[in-house]
């Protein structure tokens, strides 16, 4: 299954979580680290993510992702049936799928492990405030 997860890059991590924390979203600490927090609501959730280790994208962007629970595999083929090319990649968080919607957007659908976000927020040199 798909879930809807808009990723929504960020100068200040903490300040945002406070924010759509108090918009009513709630935190998910399994999910969470310095870099990167996983805020949920009934009909979807929201990432939070730090511009600063982004890989470029600036404060303010959004990015339209997806998670899902399925093999990438499995949506790998669904693409590949319906004769859409795609780009498997290996993230600091765990993989995704990359894909261009018919307007040029990049999509993201992304196969979060929880113990490769850790291992990856715990090999960072410095913390984030």
């Amino acid at each position: 299954m798909l879930t809807v997860l808009p990723i929504r890059y960020v100068a200040d991590v903490a300040a945002s979580r406070r924010f759509y924390t108090g918009l009513g979203l709630s935190l998910r600490p399994d999910l969470s680290v310095d870099v990167w927090v996983h805020l949920s609501a009934d009909a979807g959730a929201v990432g939070i993510h730090d511009a600063a280790v982004s890989q470029g994208r600036p404060p303010g962007t959004t990015e339209l992702g997806f998670t899902t629970d399925e093999p990438l595999e499995a949506v790998a083929d669904r693409l590949n049936d319906a004769g859409y090319a795609y780009e498997l990649v290996d993230e600091n968080f765990g993989r995704s799928i990359r894909v261009t919607d018919p307007d040029g957007v990049i999509v993201q659908i992304q196969e979060i492990d929880q113990d490769t976000v850790r291992r990856s927020a715990e090999g960072r040199s410095e913390p984030r405030p």
